[in-house]
């Protein structure tokens, strides 16, 4: 898509000697027209274009030397070039010519303004991006994808559910970004180890302190894991009529999901994949952030304790130093500098411990561990208390495959849907297989079976509960 005829030569300008300059003019640029301070009520015209260019070019050119020619497709060269405003039109020229920024016609000043195209626009970010700290708070997009879900349940709107999955992705992102950041400071600290690193590790405890801090504790992505779940599967177990309803908002404001998702339902899956997406960055990215951040702690606190311990060496071995020094000189330098340095710990003032209050205390007795040289016996009871403890809980582990297995028998059996109330529930097997049919079918994603909640309340002599119907669907 970049090597189309209108971006045939896009990455050209960076590709160059001067790509120092082109990315300065395309930083200033974006700040103008879509930064925090961009003035969105007037157009940028040629003029205004070429008077915030200059003094980029002319900060540029004052670090350049004769010797840096431009290549030859740039048409332009900073060094060569005496007019700064030259310059500065080459670089405008090379930009509208590569792709990177077009015209359009203003109507209201009837002049022709200038504007970055759609592919300028998303590379320029990325360099406004890089050279900018981000001011917004870290893992606020945990809880907003938790309210997003909130608002999807209360209002029943599917542009809540489209933010909620915008939000569940971004949590990936910021985790990931964070995992990175620390990893370039190890690799920073790393590089600079022989400088003890005392300006890196106050800035990461400022940030610790305004953003780390409630990332991993309001913020956390454990702390909402469970309810993020509990809203999802609310979602799941709407009634029919909501679920139709949500359906077929979601099939026409989300096309990308009908073309991505997997199965038949566009709701179930864009709910699957939140949940998918917040279990991943509870299970792999939140560990990933956490390891790093200790290894970056462990690596900084090593190095700092390497700089106090070799400052605190130097010291002691001052003496040393002091003595070797002496010897090196000849006699007459020798008594001058021991008479300036006896004037220079003449304030000192030495004490020596008591000799009487060192005490020898005995070594401790080592404890012998205790061998077992006869095999012991085991009695009938312990046998059997084993036994019964293996039965009571093998008694209640039932398998989910069974479970589905005896439903679908029993559905393709009657041919009609069946209301968990009307099955039989004269066991403890069967009491167990229906409690657990729920869980079990949704576990098992099976297209061709569907769980419903039904508004009425399910009343035996065992457990009560919401009643559903299980069917399946052709």
């Amino acid at each position: 898509m970049f090597f189309q005829p209108d971006r045939l030569h896009f990455f050209r300008p960076l590709a160059s000697k001067h790509r120092g300059i082109i990315v300065g003019c395309v930083h200033a640029l974006y700040e103008r027209l879509h930064g925090p301070s961009a003035d969105h009520a007037q157009n940028l015209t040629r003029d205004m274009l070429r008077d915030l260019l200059l003094p980029v070019v002319q900060e540029a050119r004052l670090g350049l030397t004769a010797a840096d020619d431009a290549p030859p497709d740039l048409e332009f060269s900073p060094v060569t070039d005496t007019d700064d405003a030259q310059s500065t039109g080459a670089v405008i020229r090379a930009l509208e010519r590569d792709g990177w920024l077009e015209k359009f016609g203003d109507r209201a000043g009837l002049v022709s303004a200038y504007r970055f195209t759609r592919a300028g626009k998303l590379f320029a970010e990325a360099c406004w991006t890089l050279d900018r700290r981000s001011a917004r708070t870290r893992q606020r997009n945990v809880r907003s994808c938790r309210n997003a879900l909130d608002a999807a349940l209360r209002n029943l709107d599917a542009y809540d559910l489209v933010d909620a999955y915008d939000y569940a992705e971004k949590v990936i992102s910021d985790l990931s970004e964070n995992v990175d950041y620390f990893q370039e400071l190890v690799r920073r600290l790393m590089q600079e180890a022989t400088e003890t690193p005392w300006d890196g590790f106050m800035e990461f405890l400022e940030r610790f302190e305004n953003e780390f801090k409630k990332q991993l504790t309001a913020d956390s992505v454990e702390r909402h894991r469970q309810v993020i779940r509990d809203q999802i599967l609310r979602l799941h177990q709407l009634a029919p009529e909501q679920h139709r309803q949500l359906e077929a908002q979601l099939n026409d404001i989300a096309r990308w999901a009908r073309q991505e998702r997997v199965g038949n339902s566009t709701l179930d899956w864009l709910l699957d994949r939140i949940e998918d997406i917040v279990e991943a960055a509870c299970t792999t990215k939140h560990p990933e952030l956490i390891k790093a951040m200790s290894v970056y702690m462990q690596r900084a606190a090593a190095i700092v304790q390497q700089a106090l311990m070799l400052r605190g060496g130097q010291r002691s071995h001052a003496y040393s130093i002091a003595i070797s020094q002496s010897a090196a000189l000849a006699p007459a330098a020798q008594n001058a500098f021991l008479d300036k340095l006896g004037h220079a710990i003449a304030p000192a003032a030495l004490r020596l411990l008591d000799p009487a209050t060192f005490k020898l205390r005995s070594a401790s007795e080592r404890r012998r561990a205790l061998t077992v040289t006869a095999q012991p016996r085991v009695s009938r009871e312990a046998r059997l208390a084993a036994a019964m403890s293996r039965a009571e809980a093998d008694a209640f582990a039932i398998s989910n495959d069974n479970v589905v297995q005896r439903i679908r028998d029993e559905l393709q059996l009657r041919d009609r849907p069946i209301r968990l109330s009307t099955l039989p529930a004269e066991t403890a097997a069967d009491i167990l297989n229906n409690m657990q049919l729920v869980e079990a079918v949704r576990a098992a994603r099976d297209p061709h079976l569907r769980v419903t909640r039904l508004p009425a309340k399910l009343w035996n002599a065992f457990y009560t509960g919401d009643d559903y119907q299980v069917e399946i669907t052709k």
